[in-house]
């Protein structure tokens, strides 16, 4: 997922906290797993890196949901990453769904991931639609770039 530039930038200081997650709760990305056994393996390390495009984009949609900015940055390809994630704290993801997925195996070295991300914000909900680009750099998969659809 990529940062919205239409929403106006919050600084981390602002932000509220993120949503109580443990490794027992269901995994925000939607797959029939609990965080710790899926995506939370990805983001403490435990698990190495996510083997696929499909993998990192639901593990990156997770890290929104917890808030992990340190693997945001870490998935994020060198020559399109932000030097900070700006939360913003009146979004609540509330649901992930991959429409399509292109390549982005580990027998590819790019990828591509179409989604919906539904949110509430300030008491509304929307949804970001977004084709999402990955490539393989160092040999994992990287978040690259992405176009809004809707």
């Amino acid at each position: 997922m990529s940062r919205r530039k239409t929403r106006p930038r919050t600084s981390r200081a602002a932000a509220a906290p993120a949503p109580a997650v443990t490794a027992a709760s269901p995994c925000p990305c939607g797959l029939d797993a609990t965080y710790g056994a899926c995506c939370g393996r990805f983001h403490s390390g435990a698990g190495g890196t996510a083997p696929t495009a499909e993998l990192l984009m639901r593990s990156r949609y997770s890290a929104f949901v917890v808030r992990d900015e340190a693997y945001l940055l870490r998935t994020w390809a060198p020559e399109t990453r932000p030097g900070e994630v700006d939360f913003d704290p009146g979004m609540r993801w509330a649901g992930l769904e991959i429409e399509e997925t292109g390549e982005g195996t580990a027998f590819h070295q790019h990828g591509t991931v179409t989604f919906t991300a539904r949110y509430v914000h300030g008491g509304e909900a929307g949804a970001l639609h977004e084709r999402s680009r990955f490539a393989r750099h160092e040999g994992a998969w990287v978040y690259v770039d992405g176009d809004f659809l809707d």
